[in-house]
This record gives structure tokens, sequence and C-alpha cells, in this order.
């Protein structure tokens, strides 16, 4: 049995992972969902995480300067121990290096994907829009989880690209607290908006 590809994101309500001038102050998580995503990695279930290289360096230039004596909370401190281990590969074509048990790949290449799912170890994550973008058009994503929150952005980032339709089957819903609710999806089939006009 294969490894699942999980597109894990907090997106508002209108479906915006970014607000128009690119911030995220919104969607800070409550002490509870930040311990969800700690034990995601703590349990084993997440243990191989894909990012591209923005959102890498946005957590490499935090998670690492978090340490046991930091002015932070326990849910954070515990966080970035466990980010730091994580093993993670990084799509960039200008970074030389990638630290914090992270691997360096230049292109996305759907038959190492496959080959990865196919490698023992639990649920693999990819973070980032643009890159989970590439990932959705290639048929490589098997479960989406948006963390949507309570607010209306009104415009910015999409979580899903443009152009790209997907059937999708809800698994289950889980609502945190801070009233953030997780929708998680099993995908269908991908096909593009041009796909719909061709003929048989």
């Amino acid at each position: 049995m294969s490894r699942k590809l999980i597109y894990a994101l907090t997106v508002s309500l209108d479906g915006y992972i970014e607000d128009p001038n690119g911030e995220l102050d919104w969607s800070e998580p409550g002490e509870e969902l930040h311990q969800h995503f700690n034990d995601l990695y703590l349990s084993g279930e997440i243990d191989t995480s894909i990012y591209g290289r923005r959102l890498y360096e946005t957590m490499a230039s935090y998670w690492p300067s978090i340490h046991d004596d930091s002015d932070v909370s326990d849910v954070e401190k515990e966080y970035a121990r466990v980010w730091k281990r994580v093993p993670k590969i990084v799509y960039s074509k200008t970074l030389e290096t990638a630290e914090w048990s992270s691997s360096l790949a230049r292109e996305v290449i759907p038959e190492e994907i496959h080959q990865l799912k196919q490698q023992s170890g639990n649920k693999i994550e990819v973070g980032g829009a643009e890159l989970a973008a590439s990932f959705l058009k290639a048929g490589l994503v098997d479960e989406c989880w948006l963390y949507v929150h309570p607010v209306i952005l009104g415009g910015g980032k999409p979580y899903f690209p443009a152009g790209l339709r997907l059937d999708l089957q809800l698994l289950d819903t889980y609502t945190f607290p801070c009233n953030v609710v997780r929708l998680r999806y099993d995908l269908r089939p991908v096909f593009t908006q041009s796909d719909r006009y061709r003929s048989p």
C-alpha cells in the first residue's frame, strides 16, 4: 500500500491562504490547533514534508531560532524541536543548500514522487500553494486538508489553482475550540479546465 500525499494548509472561508497583502496574521492557531499540528509529527502520522523555496525559507527563518529557554509557549517549543528533525524535501532552482534534515530537488518529476510514495513510511505533506498546484495538476495529491478559519479575506492567494477541476469526496470534519474547521477530502481523477472541452 502506497503512502498518501497530503495537501494541508490553513485557509479563509472564501478560499485564500494569504490576504491581498500576503499577510498570514489572520490564521494564528489556538493552542489546541497548534498541538494538533505537533501531534501529526510526533505520532509519525506525517513523517515527510515537501516545501517550495518560499515556505521553506519562512519556516527555516523562525523555528530553528526557538529553543527550550525561548520566551514562547511550550507548544511552540515542542513544534520547533520536531520540525528540525522531520525529513524535508525542498524544491528550489536557486537554493544551494537546505538545512534541518532537508534535501534539495530542482523540479517536480512525477515518477520520483511515485517512487517516494512506494517507500516505507507514513503520510507525506506538501506545503505552499504554488508547489501544491503542480502536484495537484500532476495527480500526485491523495487528500486535501483545509483548516478553514472563520474569516473572509476578499482576495489574495487561493488554496486551489485556477483552471483546475477536482472531484472530491468528504472524508470527515473536525471543529477545534478556536472555531477552525478541518475539512478532509479524498481526491478523484484530475482534469484541467481545457480538458472539459475536448472531444471524446
